[in-house]
């Protein structure tokens, strides 16, 4: 299939080179334009605006944040104007349910599709093509698009023809990823503190009570402190925002993403934006008064 990927971050790079490997033909854009040029020996073109990558079938984008995704496709050279009648746009990104129905009426109006198909896994999940995608939107333009879902993921899950219902299973999705996180962190400085030998206490838990790929790999993160960025800890920020934002959309309560943003916030505060979210385990060890080559 031709189609285009805006956005070449770490997850966006690993889902270009699955799709080039499919044998998909692809055309790429990203600001930074060297990050384009990597994929450029494994076959891709590149795009000299967001325009260009729109010549396809489809186009994926792969940003960080509202801002960035409406930039690209309202802006100057952007995906709304230059997607041809019954192309299809499919969001990768986690976004908030106002810019998911902006959007979707934007594409519609425009004789358009648009999909939202957010993702669950981490930059090294992507590269072995085992992401879970999560689609809404247009029946038939799932089923097109189901032979691009199948070269970055293991599983694509449909949950409806509304855009946002993806849009809230990520956000939830997320708010329990980070939920789990935070206790993880919690729980090591609890061990640590009380002279409990956390390495083998929580991998009997992770692997027993809490079997689950969440607790197996940030336990794991934790306990071996690898905090380099997959999953940055300002995302994990900007994500519970969205949560607490559709939360309050739906008059429903969240109480504990309320406890989770002042623990992002107190991370940031540190300099730990830039690092994973296991990071978060950096906070309760200096909270608890272990001394660094502790954490």
């Amino acid at each position: 299939m031709d189609l285009g990927i805006i956005g070449l971050g770490m997850m966006g790079r690993a889902m270009a080179r699955n799709l080039l490997r499919a044998g998909h033909h692809l055309t790429v854009y990203n600001r930074t334009r060297s990050w384009a040029e990597e994929l450029q020996s494994a076959g891709a073109l590149i795009a000299e605006t967001p325009a260009e990558a729109c010549r396809g079938a489809a186009v994926i984008t792969c940003l960080a944040d509202d801002g960035a995704v409406e930039s690209i496709v309202f802006g100057e050279d952007g995906v709304a104007g230059a997607l041809t009648a019954g192309g299809v746009h499919i969001s990768m990104s986690t976004l908030s349910l106002a810019c998911v129905t902006r959007l979707a009426h934007a594409h519609r109006e425009a004789g358009q599709r648009f999909l939202a198909a957010p993702v669950f896994g981490r930059p090294d999940t992507a590269a072995a093509a085992r992401l879970l995608i999560i689609a809404a939107g247009d029946p038939d333009a799932i089923a097109q698009c189901q032979p691009i879902f199948d070269a970055m993921g293991q599983r694509t899950i449909a949950v409806g023809t509304d855009p946002v219902a993806a849009t809230m299973v990520k956000l939830v999705g997320n708010f329990l990823l980070i939920s789990a996180v935070e206790s993880l962190s919690e729980a090591a400085a609890l061990l640590r503190k009380s002279g409990v030998d956390p390495q083998v206490c929580l991998e009997t838990l992770i692997n027993t009570l809490f079997a689950s790929p969440v607790y197996q790999n940030y336990g794991r993160l934790i306990l071996q402190q690898q905090y380099d960025p997959g999953f940055r800890l300002a995302l994990g920020l900007k994500d519970i925002g969205l949560a607490l934002a559709a939360a309050e959309i739906s008059a429903a309560s969240l109480p504990v993403a309320h406890l989770l943003r002042e623990r992002l916030l107190h991370a940031i505060e540190r300099g730990y934006q830039d690092r994973d979210l296991a990071a978060l385990a950096l906070l309760s060890v200096e909270e608890a008064g272990l001394p660094p080559d502790q954490s």
